[in-house]
């Protein structure tokens, strides 16, 4: 295949990772991503007065996309078809939650027969997994990554809005029994909520090998390693994926290893090479976009497979070059993680 039929964008860049959002619903409300509870308005009013901030977020009003406006598992399997057919090899099925999503081992058991899907994997806050884990491995689910900000049952309810540590961190065990790997684990960690459970969260890894971009509020990943070398005893380790979004160490003892994300302090822009795909059809070609191309229309319209291709072609080749996380000029997508997909 040459580099004219790939998904490349005018920046050298060519897109090998597709992220599928099934649904935009999520049975959590997690603080970062959905700030609609009264804990989080009250945690973050808190930190908006202590910075001397008089215009916090604006809150966010949730709305649902009806079910008409949401891909079927036909289009989701097109789309992820013509994608792998230039070139790309990773999928990940996100949300919302997607667990919420009826049925969801069906799709992954259409999208597992793609030829040239390399890898598939699914994000998941895992509170539903224990009902769901046993049918998407038989699907042919490879890899599976769980969201969790707290292993203190307190503050889990207070980001998420959720009772559901115990049940997340069941499903963890499980995804490990069900031959899943590797399990991943991944956490947002925010200066003034769950920062003080860095060391604690790593210990896990161990033993089981918003709308707030406030630069107050994150935690730099050059802060949060030098926390874990001064607890744990860490190894680089050397990635031959120049496109992974993570640096890596592993422990010394060899029990796990953790990986640190940094898109604010340590952006990655240079090697993403990364779509997303929202539930309802739109092609984002960054997190932090601020403009969407819709598919729908193609899908329904009766468009070819060169015709949609063409498109996506035409989409990735304008893609960003990077975000502006954290400079003045950022601005905040209209809308939330949630109807993304991470």
């Amino acid at each position: 295949m040459t580099l004219l039929n790939l998904l490349s964008d005018s920046h050298g860049r060519v897109m090998r990772d597709l992220r599928v959002s099934v649904t935009d619903r999520c049975n959590f409300r997690c603080l970062y991503c959905l700030p609609e509870t009264e804990e989080a308005a009250d945690f973050y009013r808190v930190k908006f007065d202590a910075l001397r901030n008089p215009s916090p977020p604006t809150p966010i009003t949730r709305e649902w996309k009806p079910r008409s406006q949401i891909l079927t598992f036909e289009e989701i399997e097109r789309v992820v078809r013509l994608a792998v057919e230039l070139g790309i090899q990773k999928v990940r099925v996100t949300g919302g939650e997607p667990l919420l999503r009826q049925g969801l081992e069906t799709l992954v058991a259409r999208l597992a027969r793609i030829a040239g899907v390399t890898d598939l994997a699914m994000t998941t806050n895992g509170f539903l997994f224990p009902q769901k884990g046993h049918a998407l491995r038989e699907a042919g689910l490879q890899r599976v990554s769980f969201s969790l900000d707290s292993l203190d049952p307190a503050n889990f309810k207070k980001i998420t809005g959720r009772d559901g540590l115990r049940s997340v961190l069941a499903s963890i065990d499980l995804a490990q029994e069900l031959g899943f790997h590797p399990v991943k684990v991944n956490a947002v960690v925010i200066r003034g909520l769950n920062d003080h459970e860095i060391e604690p969260l790593a210990e896990l890894a161990r033993q089981n090998s918003a709308q707030a971009w406030q630069k107050e509020m994150v935690v730099s990943g050059r802060e949060i390693l030098q926390r874990l070398q001064k607890r744990f005893d860490l190894i680089p380790v050397t990635s031959d994926n120049a496109s992974s979004t993570s640096k890596r160490w592993r422990f010394a003892d060899g029990r796990g290893e953790v990986g640190i994300i940094a898109p604010v302090s340590e952006p990655f822009c240079g090697h993403c090479n990364r779509l997303r795909l929202t539930a309802d059809g739109k092609v984002r070609t960054c997190l932090f976009s601020l403009t969407e191309h819709d598919l729908k229309p193609l899908l329904r319209g009766g468009a070819s497979d060169n015709t949609i291709q063409e498109r996506l072609r035409e989409i990735v080749w304008r893609k960003e070059e990077r975000h502006h996380i954290g400079e003045p000029e950022f601005v905040q997508p209209e809308r939330t993680m949630s109807c993304i997909g991470g």
